[in-house]
């Protein structure tokens, strides 16, 4: 007797549909065999696309200018001064960076970003926002109640630490620059940037977890 027919029609009907991917992955994946099929579309071009966006155009390019500026005093002295400036230098990071202001926590300093009228955000170094910033609720409460907001993300602001909040347009984009944390003393540049999550350069995040770059 076979497993599936100790099982109602329901369950077998749950478990098959439980290894597919979702509905709009689905609807991606059979529109992009359509387009290849007509000759509109080349299977490497989209892999290239997809590799641009996972490693360029994404939190990772934000990572490194993050590490960088831990490692490299001068760097870091020229990212706080004008951040548009320092990143364009970057090979990897600098394209299509515009009006960037960088703010840096301190012990004593956290800082925020919110895009309060839409959601404006450093695409080229952050890759996409993620949805909760585009939506209304974090938009007026992170104005109105920032360290309520921050409660729920986990990040608990003692009473002495400042907390300043920081309102994207689409003349000016922040970058969040964390607190490098302890015990990180002789990490490269790129052991460093694997801990700097999207989250600590929006500033939903505070302290920076060291498991990952210690495996």
């Amino acid at each position: 007797m076979s497993e599936h027919e100790n099982k109602s029609a329901g369950e077998v009907h749950h478990e098959l549909h439980s290894h597919l991917p979702p509905e709009p992955a689905l609807r991606v994946k059979a529109m992009e065999s359509l387009l290849v099929e007509k000759g509109m579309l080349d299977t490497d071009t989209v892999d290239a696309w997809i590799e641009v966006y996972a490693e360029k155009v994404g939190p990772k390019s934000g990572a490194r200018i993050v590490a960088k500026a831990w490692v490299d005093p001068a760097f870091r002295e020229q990212l706080l001064e004008n951040g548009t400036q320092a990143v364009k230098e970057l090979d990897d990071a600098g394209w299509a960076v515009a009006h960037l202001k960088v703010i840096e926590n301190t012990p004593h300093l956290h800082n925020l970003v919110v895009c309060t009228l839409c959601s404006c955000y450093p695409h080229a170094i952050l890759g996409p926002p993620p949805n909760w910033y585009k939506m209304a609720a974090y938009r007026s409460r992170a104005v109105r109640d920032p360290r309520g907001v921050l409660d729920e993300f986990g990040v608990r602001l003692a009473d002495d630490i400042e907390l300043l909040v920081w309102d994207s347009t689409s003349e000016l984009r922040y970058l969040v620059l964390p607190e490098r944390p302890g015990g990180t003393e002789g990490w490269d540049e790129e052991k460093l940037a694997s801990i700097v999550t999207r989250n600590s350069m929006i500033g939903t995040q505070r302290d920076l977890s060291l498991d990952e770059g210690a495996s």
